[in-house]
């Protein structure tokens, strides 16, 4: 990465201290019961595997059998949550920081600005990390670069289990714990297989969200400003009961251009499939595996669609979890009308290449993508 006279736009390894440092603890447990639910965890991840596998009737190119994804499982704490997500951040964001950093170069004191903002910023992102790194339940996280710690697989990507926040919400719903893991590992497993059997798709959406950044270009307070605003929320530097237009903001709001809102609209279609078709994926294949399925879905999604207080919807807002929440619902929708309309096999031509994706507006109107993918491709009129 560029940087001015040693010192990079965001210090990672501040960032790192600054989480671990303010991460909330995880639930009390035995040595003996956080094995037990260690090893319970990748039973389950292992299982998962050909649940998912039978069900989507996708499988990773030249697997055969039992052949095992080649991407690794790894049931982390809350620390190694941040650790995976900081090294995943700072591969995505090179470019962009490096551009940053150079046009930084050119304003007189920038080295000064940057040793400093590099710092701070460091501090704001740890924040942000410790708030969610208690939320997450698992993850699969497709620009993972390897390293001693945290391996990835051969084509890159890892899959996260996030152990503390399991037991967490497990104890908090009050809800059966086995089925409960074996739930969480048959959604993140989804991810995992369509990364692993659209070989495409990581390259595709690293693409479009290269060409975003790209077209970014503002001065560096301006993104990081998104950052200093979260942060404060967090220790509660907003009055109680200030409101204004500022509470309505996110980091989506740094879109500038026609081109970037265009390539937004691709990436929330797509993280609307692959989210939507993993909650599809986890309650069709529930039934037959999780004894109380319906229980969980239920508990569940209440505890999703509500947030713990002020606090939490303030940030939820500003980091655009809000959209996260209607690409779970959105996607699921499409996900289950396209099924419905032409089967399983038929859903799978969503992955056949970036041109069968579904637009943005056509996970709204399943009937839309069905006739631009599948009538025209039989030679329907």
């Amino acid at each position: 990465m560029t940087s001015l006279g040693g010192a990079e736009m965001v210090d990672w390894n501040l960032a790192v201290a600054t989480a671990t440092r303010f991460v909330r603890p995880g639930p009390e447990v035995s040595r003996d019961e956080a094995r037990a639910i260690v090893a319970e965890l990748r039973r389950h991840a292992k299982s998962s595997e050909q649940h998912v596998r039978a069900f989507t009737r996708m499988a990773q190119p030249g697997a055969t059998g039992e052949a095992p994804h080649d991407t690794p499982v790894l049931v982390v704490d809350r620390a190694g949550w941040i650790k995976a997500n900081v090294a995943g951040f700072r591969a995505v964001l090179k470019p962009l920081l490096a551009k940053m950093a150079d046009r930084r170069a050119t304003v007189p004191g920038g080295a000064v600005l940057g040793a400093v903002g590099g710092k701070v910023t460091g501090v704001e992102l740890g924040m942000l990390l410790s708030f969610l790194s208690s939320r997450v339940l698992g993850q699969y996280e497709t620009f993972a670069p390897p390293s001693r710690d945290l391996p990835a697989g051969a084509q890159g990507g890892r899959l996260l289990l996030v152990a503390p926040n399991i037991v967490h919400v497990e104890r908090e719903l009050e809800v059966d714990p086995h089925d409960f893991r074996l739930w969480v590992c048959l959604h993140e497993e989804t991810h995992r297989t369509q990364f692993t059997a659209v070989p495409w798709l990581r390259d595709h959406i690293e693409g479009e969200i290269q060409s975003f950044l790209g077209e970014t270009d503002i001065d560096p307070g301006a993104l990081l400003e998104r950052l200093r605003e979260a942060a404060q929320s967090l220790v509660g530097a907003k009055p109680e009961g200030e409101a204004g237009e500022e509470d309505e903001r996110s980091f989506t709001d740094l879109v500038q251009t026609p081109a970037q809102r265009e390539i937004l609209g691709r990436l929330t279609a797509v993280m609307s499939l692959l989210e939507g078709h993993a909650d599809y994926v986890m309650d069709g294949v529930g039934p037959e595996v999780v004894g109380s399925v319906a229980e969980i879905r239920e508990k569940f999604q209440k505890r999703r669609a509500s947030g713990a207080g002020r606090l939490d919807q303030a940030l939820r807002k500003l980091l655009g979890l809000d959209a996260k929440l209607r690409q779970y619902r959105d996607g699921e929708r499409f996900v289950r009308a396209v099924a419905e309309e032409v089967g399983m096999d038929g859903f799978n031509r969503v992955w056949t290449s970036p041109n069968t994706l579904p637009t943005k507006q056509e996970i709204a109107k399943p009937a839309d993508w069905i006739a631009r993918v599948h009538r025209k491709a039989d030679g329907a009129p």
